[in-house]
């Protein structure tokens, strides 16, 4: 699942230091000596950043290739945690210090305003898919402040964690799940450190976007990591994981096999450099179970798979493991995603029609009619371009998801849309994929908040009504807020209410099976390649 790439561009390609480009903003850094916090493997002290304390880069697990994490050596005095640790190993366009990017990667932050507190844990897993991406992007200082403390990881990712080497070796068991099991590590490590920073770990939420949200549905799958998190919101991560065992099993040992080595020598792969191995995996799917293409309505290759101890099932198809049917989830999009928007082109209405039937054929005027019902006062009166602009990835599959779990479960249900437009120097580009996160870890600044006046609601109100959403639902679980972010009750979502916030326009605004018709229309012409998975696969 690589559909963060552009994000992962814009912090790695154009960057001349560790820090996202936003992170800048919140600069200077104080370096918090008098502070000290202990940890089971030693003290550790961290930087003020923007009023909060912040702990960048603790190790939480020592990683050997393709084995499971293992506890981190103890060690003496003091460790400054004062920057951020190194991302996962993962394809770039520049060269990176080992400091940057390491396969010793298993890092964590904390972000907390008071030590002595016991406060709410937001655990937050980065997108970038299973391929790539880093904690840098998503930093927590501004969302600690809404009386919770903030945790983001970096882990394993792509061949590396990810690789089944299962049928040459078994103590090569769970190399395919590696990458999760190093998430259910930091985890651990929150149950037994966290209060110490001022966190409750007997209430942990997890999050994530993107392929941070396809993170959170596995970890509702996986048995090891029951009762270490106790609610879970999915961000836009609703793409279908379809790796099967044998899938993975056959990759594997493609893999072996473009690297010329026997599997009765697989311990040489320990030893191929990162570069080449990931060269070797990309040419083994190719000649395997195939490569994916951007915009792919389902993943699989290098990401988890089922194997009935680590992973029991794949999230998302339709539900996940009754095991954590206690757990409250939040799921939701944004209104555009990852499809290309057409907004501020020339663009008729029957220009438009006659696009679409490339995708809906003989139902293309189904599709106009149900996105009308749907949205009659879409985004900027601009139908046309809204025709062709709108999601047509995630939403209906997270439909088809709530519509498993929504009042099927012992927890609640809640269902979102995020439809926040946003505009630069070339136009107006919808609510696109990621555009969120900066208002859920309410990062905006003064200079954005005037860029995007008149917008709908200003996007300061937005930041701080969709954090106080995520803080309050990390509370207790209930969305609903205690002040004025929310002016009506959000109840929970089941197949028959329908019941969906939208994040967006002056105010949050209720629907109710909006767009249900519009959405299997979608479902229909736009899962085609999935529907032929599972019927060769069945």
């Amino acid at each position: 699942m690589r559909y963060m790439n552009t994000r992962k561009k814009m912090v790695i390609e154009g960057r001349k230091v560790l820090l996202p480009f936003y992170l800048l903003l919140f600069l200077p850094l104080t370096a918090l000596a008098q502070v000290t916090v202990s940890t089971t493997n030693g003290k550790v002290s961290g930087i003020d950043q923007e009023g909060t304390m912040a702990f960048l880069g603790i190790p939480y697990a020592k990683v050997e290739r393709f084995m499971p994490p293992q506890p981190v050596e103890k060690w003496q005095g003091v460790r400054a945690c004062d920057h951020w640790g190194p991302m996962t190993m993962q394809q770039t366009n520049r060269p990176m210090t080992e400091e940057q990017m390491s396969e010793n990667c298993c890092v964590l932050n904390v972000w907390t305003t008071d030590l002595k507190a016991k406060k709410p844990v937001m655990f937050w897993l980065h997108g970038g898919g299973f391929d790539s991406g880093t904690s840098e992007w998503d930093p927590g200082m501004c969302l600690a402040k809404k009386d919770v403390v903030v945790v983001s990881i970096n882990h394993r990712l792509n061949i590396l964690g990810f690789l089944d080497l299962s049928t040459c070796d078994k103590k090569y068991k769970y190399s395919g799940n590696v990458g999760m099991l190093d998430a259910v590590q930091a985890l651990e490590w929150v149950r037994d450190n966290i209060a110490n920073f001022g966190g409750d770990p007997n209430n942990v939420t997890i999050f994530g976007e993107s392929g941070g949200g396809g993170k959170v549905g596995t970890l509702l799958c996986m048995p090891k990591a029951r009762g270490l998190f106790h609610k879970a919101i999915i961000m836009s991560g609703t793409i279908l994981n379809v790796n099967t065992k044998a899938m993975t099993e056959e990759l594997g040992e493609v893999v072996l096999k473009e690297l010329g080595i026997d599997k009765k020598n697989v311990d040489k792969i320990k030893n191929v450099p990162y570069k080449d191995l990931y060269a070797a995996g990309q040419r083994a799917m190719a000649a395997s179970i195939g490569t994916r293409r951007p915009g792919t309505p389902m993943m699989w290759g290098f990401g988890p798979t089922p194997d009935g101890e680590v992973l029991i099932k794949q999230p998302f198809q339709p539900d996940f493991c009754d095991f954590n049917d206690d757990v409250p989830i939040m799921i939701g999009t944004t209104f555009n995603e990852l499809q290309r928007v057409r907004y501020g082109q020339p663009l008729t209405l029957e220009q438009a029609r006659t696009e679409l039937q490339r995708t809906f054929g003989d139902e293309t005027d189904a599709y106009i009619s149900a996105f009308c019902e749907a949205y009659p006062e879409n985004s900027l009166g601009q139908l046309p371009a809204d025709l062709l602009s709108i999601d047509w990835l995630f939403r209906p599959k997270t439909i088809i998801t709530a519509d498993a779990i929504g009042g099927k479960r012992k927890a609640d249900t809640y269902v979102y849309m995020f439809t926040v437009g946003e505009s630069d120097d070339r136009g107006y580009k919808g609510s696109a994929h990621g555009s969120e996160l900066k208002y859920c870890f309410d990062v905006l600044n003064n200079q954005l908040s005037q860029k995007y006046k008149g917008l709908g609601g200003s996007p300061k109100y937005w930041a701080d009504t969709m954090s106080d959403i995520w803080a309050k639902f990390a509370h207790d679980g209930n969305p609903n807020t205690n002040g004025t972010s929310i002016w009506v009750a959000w109840q929970p979502y089941t197949k028959e209410n329908g019941e969906l916030m939208e994040i967006g326009g002056l105010q949050p605004t209720m629907h109710h099976n909006h767009d249900r018709k519009l959405e299997e229309i979608i479902d229909r012409h736009c899962f085609k390649q999935l529907d032929e998975f599972r019927k060769n696969h069945q």
